[in-house]
């Protein structure tokens, strides 16, 4: 069985971009020397499935600096052609989150990054999410693109840890309750 694994930033007011996607109140931090886990969180994980708005916005920040492949969901990018760049690092699929992990689990996937906003909460609505590292950097937006959207049930979650750092970030790990 693969397993849906979140580590993401918001800011303090829920906001994990602005209106337009733009993400430079997290990429101008002063804290990039500090580390934030990343490293840690993705060393046990076998692949990225990323949202195509998250895969466009990291087109534009320069060179991919994913090491692990990378699966795009998304319907738009479905029959598309990989760029050359990306060739044996990148793939597309049109399939349905649930559809996907199933998929992934008879290839002896495992464990998977789940990375983007809108498709962090269709992992959600299907409950496919196992648990979650949220760091909150300390700025208010006051309007932007939501971590979370509308959901038909309640999701209970366990705190496992929360730490702070000396920039003022705020990470906490969660795992969903069974």
């Amino acid at each position: 069985m693969a397993t849906a694994h979140v580590f993401i930033a918001t800011s303090l007011d829920g906001f994990i971009a602005r209106p337009d996607g733009d993400i430079d109140w997290l990429l101008q931090r002063d804290d990039a020397n500090e580390d934030h886990g990343y490293a840690d969180f993705i060393a046990d994980k076998d692949l990225i499935v990323m949202g195509r708005g998250t895969y466009e916005k990291m087109l534009t920040l320069g060179p991919w600096t994913y090491d692990r492949p990378v699966l795009v969901l998304s319907k738009q990018l479905a029959d598309a052609a990989v760029p050359e760049a990306l060739q044996g690092k990148v793939r597309f699929s049109g399939s349905a989150p649930r559809e996907v992990m199933d998929t992934l689990a008879r290839q002896n996937v495992r464990r998977v990054y789940v990375d983007g906003g809108q498709l962090v909460q269709s992992f959600l609505r299907d409950g496919l999410v196992a648990d979650m590292v949220i760091t909150t950097v300390p700025v208010l937006l006051g309007s932007g693109r939501r971590l979370f959207g509308a959901l038909s049930r309640d999701i209970d979650w366990t705190l496992l840890s929360s730490r702070s750092f000396p920039s003022g970030l705020v990470q906490s790990s969660y795992r969903q309750v069974p």
